[in-house]
């Protein structure tokens, strides 16, 4: 999930009472609560680079001690004035790189927690890359502590510590992510039970809704097509509705383009892999434009995660790209 809902996350855990378990616990676990995603230093070598390690070794469970003990090196310049039993910190903080694991299983883009032994991603698909609901109640329990210390102070009362707040945020959180748990089901379950097209489906994927546990965005795989369609719930499945992106024909362009480095790793991590072809005007000519996209993400043209690529009459691969864009700022014909 966002960087956001694993911090405040972290805080609540400090504040539910892990804080109690060693000192500088708010710093331990802010620190252990985001450091899988020290990852994003691959960006300095360029989007491919960082979409290819995001979520990788550093997201793993043999990785898990070892992003503590990295912890531990932060945070100890700043907690060399107290005394840090080093067993307890680092099981603090285990419990915070542990919970940035779980949050990121629970969502639409997964996570690789068997690396190096198995680089299949794990997706449980409750949550997006953030939730509304979550960010509001984690929030809320974040500042509640600075609110109720204000009242205090203004009628003379010790200020509440914010414990039963945190503890109330966390039992939210897993009772929400139930909920989203059965619904997800009941969604699939309404996806597996229709043709589309008059075939029945290969896959499905139900994707969370960011501000409504009721909502999803269906995503199904058929011998001949990926669609895609809104539903609800508790409201009858309207296949007529989906919008079908047809799988192409293998073309001796098409294996060309695959082969580049961009295409070829974006085709092991897109679930519901769509390509488009058009003509495209060169400088040298005419030539064909290719663009992959995972619907998880977008559609051809638009939304994020797109790898695109330029041939001309030829066959040969003038261009080719990975952009968390759309693809169109790239400023290719």
């Amino acid at each position: 999930m966002d960087n956001v809902t694993h911090s405040l996350t972290g805080l609540a855990l400090a504040r539910a009472g892990l804080n109690r378990v060693s000192c500088g616990a708010v710093l331990l676990l802010l620190l252990s609560a985001n450091i899988p995603d020290i990852d994003i230093s691959g960006l300095l070598r360029g989007q491919l680079c960082y979409l290819e390690l995001h979520r990788g070794y550093t997201h793993s469970l043999l990785a898990l001690p070892i992003m503590a003990g990295l912890c531990i090196l932060l945070a100890a310049p700043f907690l060399r004035h107290k005394v840090l039993r080093l067993g307890r910190a680092y099981a603090l903080c285990c419990v915070g790189v542990a919970s940035h694991l779980l949050l990121d299983w629970t969502n639409s883009y997964g996570v690789r927690l068997w690396l190096p032994f198995s680089s299949r991603w794990l997706h449980l698909d409750l949550n997006g890359l953030y939730d509304d609901w979550i960010l509001a109640i984690l929030a809320f329990a974040a500042v509640w502590p600075l609110f109720a210390k204000l009242v205090s102070s203004e009628i003379g009362e010790r200020p509440a510590s914010g414990r039963g707040t945190a503890i109330a945020a966390l039992v939210f959180f897993v009772l929400f992510d139930g909920a989203r748990f059965m619904f997800h089901a009941r969604a699939v379950e309404q996806l597996n039970a229709r043709l589309y097209e008059d075939a029945p489906a290969v896959q499905v994927a139900a994707l969370p809704n960011s501000s409504n546990p009721l909502r999803w965005l269906g995503v199904v795989e058929t011998a001949r097509a990926y669609s895609l369609l809104e539903l609800d719930v508790i409201a009858p499945l309207n296949v007529e509705a989906a919008h079908a992106f047809y799988k192409p024909q293998i073309t001796a362009g098409l294996l060309k383009v695959k082969a580049t480095p961009p295409f070829r790793y974006f085709s092991y991590f897109a679930r519901f892999p769509v390509w488009s072809e058009q003509p495209a005007v060169l400088r040298t000519g005419t030539g064909r434009r290719y663009e992959l996209t995972d619907l998880r993400f977008g559609t051809p043209g638009a939304g994020s995660f797109h790898c695109v690529a330029l041939i001309n009459e030829a066959g040969s691969v003038l261009n080719d790209r990975f952009t968390f864009g759309s693809g169109q700022d790239l400023g290719w014909p």
